[in-house]
């Protein structure tokens, strides 16, 4: 896909990170390396999010992990993953391969977690940003999320810093002033924030009178939270415009996508759409050129906040 699609220039920037499109996959729902190559030309998308990388190596829940909903999935994965290490030696070369442009997504238990995470991927080849996944439980703190405390997301962005290299926020919706939130983000160091992870669910096997996930609870993504999404990204660039938006939660089509950028994101990433359909994002990135050719934008940069001017 050249970044000029149906006559409209496609590229956009997130903080100082420039890219060719505005989307990226979601960090969860495309591997940790470049497991879609088979399906996509990966050098056509915006960026690729892998999946959250913690320090060490974490087993993540029991299963069952995922359970399909009328309009969506709940997960409850637990962050599985090889750790960063293993990560660097066995996957990020065959993503570079690709064409993929990577974004590393960390996590921790602890700030410590975060700043170790964050200090194995200095240097990294061809990682253009890092995704600071804030919506995973801090031990430190009761085991509430980081990203549900400002001072406990300000330190664990501040200790991401350790990466060298520019770092975006994932908050969650699951809670009362957002903006609070992204406040502390940035002044922990984001460059960007990444608006929203997934919203908390639940699901009943109402035979069996027990949760449907193995660990009880999980996370609600896909078309049901979409609105949810809007809201969050048109409420924070609405007192915020200064700063970046990622816009990520129920994207399955360019419209969606286009709903995302009026409503303030900068770029968007597609998620549960590619457990369905693993060309989603592709697909995506062809019918946003289509979508901003039929409509007369030469620039999908015009479309970033337009419903608020």
């Amino acid at each position: 896909m050249n970044r000029r699609g149906s006559g409209t220039d496609l590229s956009t920037r997130v903080g100082s990170v420039a890219l060719a499109n505005p989307v990226m996959t979601a960090s969860g729902t495309a591997g940790h390396g470049a497991e879609l190559a088979r399906y996509l030309d990966l050098s056509t998308l915006g960026e690729g999010v892998v999946k959250s990388l913690s320090a060490e190596p974490w087993a993540g829940n029991p299963p069952p992990r995922v359970h399909e909903t009328p309009a969506g999935m709940l997960n409850s994965v637990g962050l599985q993953n090889p750790g960063v290490e293993a990560w660097l030696d066995g996957e990020l070369a065959a993503l570079l391969d690709a064409g993929a442009v990577v974004v590393a997504s960390i996590w921790g238990f602890t700030v410590e977690a975060y700043a170790k995470a964050a200090a194995v991927l200095a240097g990294a080849p061809g990682v253009a940003a890092v995704e600071v996944n804030l919506s995973c439980p801090n031990v430190e703190s009761r085991r509430a999320m980081f990203a549900h405390n400002a001072s406990a997301t300000r330190e664990a962005v501040e200790a991401s810093a350790a990466c060298g290299l520019p770092r975006w926020a994932k908050l969650s919706p699951n809670v009362t002033d957002l903006v609070e939130i992204v406040d502390a983000a940035v002044a922990g160091g984001a460059e960007a924030v990444t608006l929203v992870n997934t919203v908390m669910g639940m699901a009943i096997d109402v035979e069996a009178r027990r949760p449907v996930l193995g660990a009880g609870g999980g996370g609600l993504s896909g078309a049901a939270i979409h609105p949810i999404a809007v809201r969050a990204v048109h409420d924070v660039h609405a007192e915020r415009p200064a700063v970046p938006i990622v816009g990520v939660g129920g994207v399955t089509t360019a419209a969606d996508a286009v709903e995302l950028l009026l409503a303030g994101a900068c770029a968007v990433e597609v998620g549960t759409a590619t457990f369905r359909d693993p060309r989603a994002a592709g697909r995506i990135v062809r019918d946003l050129a289509g979508w901003c050719g039929r409509h007369g934008v030469r620039r999908v940069a015009d479309l970033i906040g337009a419903i608020h001017e």
